[in-house]
């Protein structure tokens, strides 16, 4: 499991879950990108199966879904949970 592609519960980077339509999840990548942060964007647009990824991590169909090394996973985060959850595991 080193890709994060085997258990996308626990990926190996820090994984989004967006499509480029979603306004919340151009926020959460401009804030990612703003800080850095070495994440693994998947496109739900190109890759539309990856979709069922996401709901079962989240139990939701809301997006962006993004998903930390840690198993922990934030559904439509606002900036200031996302970038204070970053904070938190020093990213």
């Amino acid at each position: 499991m080193t890709d994060g592609t085997l258990d996308p519960a626990r990926p190996a980077t820090l994984t989004m879950y967006g499509a480029a339509w979603c306004g919340d999840c151009r926020r959460s990548k401009r804030l990612l990108d703003a800080r850095g942060v070495d994440y693994r964007y998947v496109d739900l647009e190109a890759d539309p199966t990856k979709a069922d990824d996401a709901h079962a991590i989240s139990g939701r169909t809301n997006i962006p879904v993004v998903v930390f090394p840690d198993g922990d996973h934030f559904v439509e985060p606002t900036d200031a949970e996302l970038a204070a959850k970053l904070d938190a595991v020093g990213l």
